[in-house]
């Protein structure tokens, strides 16, 4: 990460190892052994060791990501608050945390303590003033049937045929994501085109998610074992089209396109009489690109909020014209002009 170039990367999504501090072998009640994270990556000989473990790797995050850049770091109730410690401390500025509810998880075996049913994501802008950072709003209402999307996400455990196993049928990696839970973040958080960083790449998930979604990717791992199963990985993955993950884009984030030049192309001339859906409110464009009515002028969002006796009004929706005997808004002549932008 020190060898990245500063400001480089648009969005960090991090699974470091979660300090499980696991003690002994956790059988099933049939006696056979569970494929517990025993891996020597997870383990630190302290609690003060992880912290400047997780401080050294977020220092390294912070300088790399771009003004406008976000990280994700998930975690379980082992090292989660601890992260979130170190986050705030060196002024990352949280935009929310994510509850990614399992819909499948594993039981507790022993029956001493509630099945650990979720993991926990936190999600940061780069600092409390950082502006422009990437949040495709209305492509996660798309996703979710068109209602907000909101932070608490149900979605399985990998398993299936997206879990990676060895020729001996075991785990390739004991802690592999699923890609559903990827997909949700690098659509939310990135845009296509964006270089995304995983500074723990493990099996590969967030490069076989940002391949197919048309984003490019870094990934670091240390373990041959599972950098050589990640290549062969992605390397099966064949990218979207360009049109295929262009995500849902706010109406906000459109170029403006002022009412005038409507006017002054001659879509709406002078004299041409606006009406309401009801056909109730009428009122007259003018050249300069104002309504007039009986007793006002303005703008035709002025002109609607008064002729509703509202106190604001989107004119563009409100103000309809007739097109072949049938009342359309004028926001269809507005989309006309967005459309011959380059």
């Amino acid at each position: 990460m020190n060898a990245l170039p500063a400001e480089s990367i648009d969005c960090i999504f991090a699974d470091p190892p979660y300090n499980l501090q696991l003690t002994g072998e956790l059988r099933r009640p049939n006696d056979s052994v569970v494929d517990a994270v025993d891996d020597d990556w997870d383990k630190f000989a302290s609690f003060s060791e992880y912290d400047a473990f997780s401080k050294a790797w977020l220092a390294a995050a912070q300088r790399i990501l771009k003004p406008s850049g976000t990280i994700w770091v998930i975690g379980s109730y082992h090292n989660i608050f601890r992260l979130g410690a170190q986050l705030q401390d060196l002024g990352y500025w949280m935009l929310n945390d994510v509850v990614w509810r399992k819909s499948n998880p594993m039981p507790n075996f022993r029956g001493k303590r509630f099945t650990n049913a979720h993991e926990t994501l936190i999600w940061c802008a780069r600092s409390q003033d950082a502006k422009g950072y990437t949040f495709n709003y209305d492509a996660m209402k798309a996703l979710n049937d068109d209602l907000q999307m909101r932070s608490d996400w149900l979605i399985p455990i990998c398993g299936g045929s997206e879990r990676l196993r060895g020729a001996d049928g075991a785990k390739t990696h004991p802690t592999q994501k699923p890609e559903a839970l990827l997909h949700r973040v690098i659509v939310a958080s990135t845009k296509p085109g964006d270089v995304i960083l995983d500074p723990f790449f493990g099996s590969g998930t967030t490069g076989a998610v940002a391949k197919r979604l048309g984003r490019h990717f870094i990934g670091i791992e240390r373990d041959k074992t599972y950098a050589k199963a990640a290549e062969r990985r992605i390397a099966t993955v064949q990218p979207s089209t360009p049109d295929d993950v262009e995500v849902t884009r706010s109406k906000k984030d459109e170029p403006r396109i002022p009412f005038g030049w409507v006017v002054e192309r001659g879509l709406l001339p002078a004299g041409t009489v606006l009406v309401d859906p009801t056909r109730r409110h009428s009122a007259k464009v003018r050249a300069d690109g104002s309504l007039v009515t009986a007793d006002a002028s303005g703008s035709i969002h002025k002109i609607g909020a008064h002729v509703m006796g509202a106190t604001a009004c989107n004119g563009w929706t409100f103000w309809h014209i007739v097109v072949e005997g049938k009342l359309v808004p004028i926001d269809v002549l507005r989309q006309k002009l967005r459309a011959e932008l380059p």
